[in-house]
Parts: structure tokens; sequence; C-alpha cells
């Protein structure tokens, strides 16, 4: 079993400035790979992806993929607006654990332009992504998804990665337009999707799995089991629930798919679009340890 979206950080080291207010108070200290529980839950491999807009961020990542075999992929950060993009890219492929990067991902959704995604420099970084045969990961908002659509169509030769399913207004119980916007995204082909940072689009203090449901049905039928993988978005899942809450509510989420179609949820399709060594057939998405 692959978890397909995991962080860590350590405060000592960088501070992460997204983890303002009260409500995030619970994040404001280290969460170190030994502190995930991942392999205690049947998890094989993880991919771990970035959490600042720091260049500093990704050679750390990938030095700490080296010394861990539990990571196997890092989605990492560069700017992709810069003249130097490709070279830069380059470099972190070169860098100790460089063989370890498989994607690149900016936080598009702290962006004030909802076209940020259809800018000539940003597309060409984007295209020097694809060109260097990484992945690249979209963190969007429901408004930005159309520029996600036009994107994504303009460059076929790139595989992008829609991140939280972008984010859906669960709380809310809203479906329109993300819905709509999210199949439309699904029938460019050169787009995957991860189940994962759902519970923290709900009500982090009374939300249920019916509540998730109707968002998780859009994008399995949209997508199709084979286009979509399970992250646990740890440790910011934590703000609604533990990580084995996050990976039994996944398994109810795809309890009606057949069981080669949990496989591919919760390893195959990660294992594709990272380049990770097939997990064996007993890591599967089937109920294991209750927590």
């Amino acid at each position: 079993m692959i978890d397909a979206h995991h962080h860590v950080w350590d405060l000592s080291v960088r501070d992460q400035d997204w983890i303002t207010g009260p409500e995030l108070a619970p994040l404001r200290r280290d969460f170190g790979i030994d502190d995930l529980p991942a392999a205690a839950n049947g998890v094989t491999a993880t991919v771990l992806v970035q959490t600042v807009a720091v260049a500093g961020e990704t050679p750390e990542f990938l030095a700490l993929a080296e010394r861990h075999d539990l990571i196997a992929a890092v989605v990492g950060w560069t700017d992709l607006t810069a003249p130097s993009v490709a070279d830069d890219l380059a470099a972190l492929r070169a860098a100790p654990g460089g063989r370890r990067l498989r994607g690149i991902r900016h936080q598009v959704q702290g962006e004030a332009d909802p076209r940020w995604l259809c800018r000539d420099d940003v597309r060409a970084g984007l295209r020097a992504v694809g060109e260097e045969g990484l992945v690249y990961e979209l963190l969007t908002l429901p408004h930005q998804l159309p520029a996600a659509i036009e994107t994504v169509s303009a460059l076929p030769g790139t595989a992008f990665v829609l991140d939280h399913c972008s984010k859906p207004p669960i709380a809310s119980g809203a479906l329109e337009p993300w819905a709509g916007l999210v199949r439309e995204l699904a029938a460019r082909p050169n787009v995957t999707c991860k189940l994962s940072g759902l519970v923290t689009e709900a009500d982090w203090e009374k939300w249920t799995v019916e509540d998730l449901r109707p968002y998780a049905e859009v994008v399995l039928e949209a997508f199709g089991p084979g286009r979509v993988m399970f992250g646990s978005d740890w440790p910011v899942c934590l703000l609604a629930a533990p990580y084995e809450t996050v990976l039994e509510s996944a398994r109810a989420l795809t309890g009606g798919l057949s069981a080669g179609e949990r496989r591919e949820v919760f390893g195959g399709v990660a294992a594709r679009v990272y380049g990770i060594a097939r997990p064996p057939r007993a890591a599967t998405g089937r109920p294991g340890p209750s927590a």
C-alpha cells in the first residue's frame, strides 16, 4: 500500500509560515518521518510532498528520502517562472537523493490571480517539468479549476496530479460548480487525482464518512479507479482525524469497488505515476486492523 501524500517539517530548520492562528495551532510543532504512523498501518511506501515555496526544502527532502526507504518519491518545489527552471530541475535530479524526485508542486491556492496557471512563464515552467519526466501537482481551489483545465489541455505532454480533489466545499454541502469542473478536468487523460485532504474540508469536529461520500463518488466516477490514488495528507489531517481514521474512511469510501480497483487506488496508481516498484498483491485496500 502506498500513501501518495504526506508531509514532514522541523520548525528549528524552517518556519512553516502558513501555520497561523489558533485553529492551526496543533500543527505548530515538529513532525518527522519517525512520527508518521504509515508502516504501522500497512503502508509500504510513501510520497513526501513539499510544504513551502523555498528552494532549500527540496534538497533536504531528497536527502531524507535517501536515508529512509519508506519514502519512495518526493514532490518538491522550484520556481516555475525562473528562466533557469530547466537547469534547476536538472540540478535537483543530480543532487543526493535526486533519483527520488518525481514531481513538482506550488501552492497555487495562495495565488491571488485565479488564472496564474495560464501565465506564459508558468506554462513554460510546467513544460520544463514534463520534459524532465516529472509530474506537476495541482494544489488548487475550486475557483481555480477553469485555469487548470485550460493548462492541462494546453500541455498534453506534461502529467498532472490534482491534490486533495481541489478542496471541495464539503463543510457547506455544496457540490456545484466544483463537481462539474472536476468532471471536465478528468476528461483530460494527462491528469490523475489524489483521494486526500477531504477530512479537513469537512467540519473538523463532527464530520462523518457520509459527508465525504458524495465528493469521493464524483472523483471516482469522473477519473475512474485507475486514475485515483489514496493520500493521507498527514500531519495536516490531524486537525480533523488521526491517520488511522483517514485510512479507514478511504477504505469505506472505496468499499463499493472491486478488489482490483481498490488495489489501484491504494497502490497501483501511485506506483505508475511516481515510478514506484509495484506493491505486493497483499498490500491492498482491504480492511486491516481497526484503530
